[in-house]
């Protein structure tokens, strides 16, 4: 039914809200059931996020690890050098006359006795030469107890007298050098030795102003091991009492040696310092030129933690390791010092008692289950 539009103005108002009334319940119905869905849609979310959250705490499996108990144990920083063994002297043997060599008295590898015979240099020239100089000495004496007679009645002058008996000086002087002269034809060893090198030949012209070498005596019955140490270990090997030596030609046998000499000065191509041990060698077992191997001890705790190099994770500039604590992994940020083979020194961070995991470390988070399957108190139950 149609009614007729209002004059007035307030009448035109009534009619254009009551006629608008309709269109406006219907959207505010579809407000309302936007809104009402937006709710649902808010709720379900909520929801979603809860069952998220509650997946998310769900605690994953148990990672099974093994740990050690850590106990306090002697470590020592040890460096590792190579050397070699030298004779503990070794003499070149010179002819000190000229001469050709007559005959020789030992074999290369015959051990010797301080003054044997080594080899004789053909002396008849030698030996003339001293009776000529013990000829002349002779006739000086005479001579001079002859000015000596004379002067003692006065016939004779005082620088006479004084005369004869620099004559007698002179000729007992050339007696002694004729004689040394002769002896030193007899080449003799100068020190109990193994004769390493024969270098001289029956027949061999030898001579004083440029001599050939006759034999090489090396001193055996005690040797040395040299090693060549860096300038950074000098002071650390300074203080060294014994080093603990390794023979690769002996079935890498061990010895303890005592220190013997340290170098004061680097080797001008090196730049390393000659540290000597010394070796009893009754024997004669350890031979010049075996290949030895040092160990160094630089510094030695008593009573260390030691983990085992491995198990230290190292990230972002930290180190850490985990440790078992009731069930559950605790990451310990730790300090580490040095190295003894695998294991490494722990100087703050770890204590006593403390289970650090070994193995399965590397599975782990800070706070995760974990299932101890074996526990050990060194290294050496990982083996068992």
């Amino acid at each position: 039914m149609n009614h007729p539009e209002p004059k007035t103005l307030r009448g035109k108002a009534v009619w254009l809200v009551l006629s608008s009334l309709p269109g406006l319940i219907v959207v505010l119905l579809m407000a309302g059931t936007v809104l009402l869905v937006s709710q649902k849609i808010a709720v379900k979310q909520a929801l979603i996020a809860e069952e998220l959250k509650a997946a998310a705490k769900t605690e994953a499996p148990a990672v099974n690890v093994v740990t050690l108990e850590l106990r306090p144990s002697p470590l020592r920083d040890k460096i590792s050098l190579p050397g070699a063994v030298e004779a503990w002297r070794s003499l070149q043997l010179m002819a000190k006359v000229a001469g050709s060599v007559e005959e020789i008295f030992v074999k290369e590898g015959e051990q010797v006795r301080q003054g044997q015979l080594i080899a004789r240099i053909e002396s008849k020239e030698y030996q003339i030469a001293v009776d000529s100089a013990r000829a002349a000495s002779e006739l000086a004496k005479a001579d001079l107890a002859r000015s000596e007679a004379l002067r003692s009645k006065g016939i004779s002058t005082q620088a006479s007298l004084e005369e004869q008996q620099n004559q007698v000086r002179q000729t007992k002087a050339a007696l002694e050098d004729a004689e040394l002269k002769l002896s030193r034809c007899q080449i003799t060893a100068p020190m109990a030795g193994v004769v390493s090198r024969l270098d001289a030949e029956v027949g061999m012209l030898v001579n004083s102003f440029s001599p050939a070498p006759i034999a090489e005596l090396l001193e055996l019955d005690r040797v040395k091991a040299v090693v060549a140490v860096p300038e950074a270990d000098v002071a650390a090997v300074r203080g060294l009492k014994q080093v603990e030596l390794e023979i690769q030609a002996l079935g890498n046998e061990k010895i303890t040696a005592p220190a013997h000499f340290l170098a004061p000065a680097p080797d001008s191509q090196a730049r390393a310092y000659r540290l000597e041990l010394a070796l009893d060698n009754p024997g004669r077992r350890i031979l010049p030129g075996m290949f030895v191997r040092a160990s160094l001890v630089k510094e030695e705790r008593a009573q260390a933690l030691a983990v085992p190099l491995f198990s230290v994770i190292s990230r972002n500039e930290e180190q850490f390791v985990y440790v078992e604590e009731k069930g559950l992994a605790k990451r310990r940020n730790v300090k580490t010092g040095f190295l003894e083979g695998w294991q490494v020194l722990i100087t703050e961070g770890l204590r006593t008692g403390d289970k650090v995991i070994i193995e399965g470390h590397r599975s782990v988070e800070d706070g995760q289950a974990v299932k101890t399957v074996k526990t050990v108190s060194s290294l050496d139950g990982l083996l068992q």
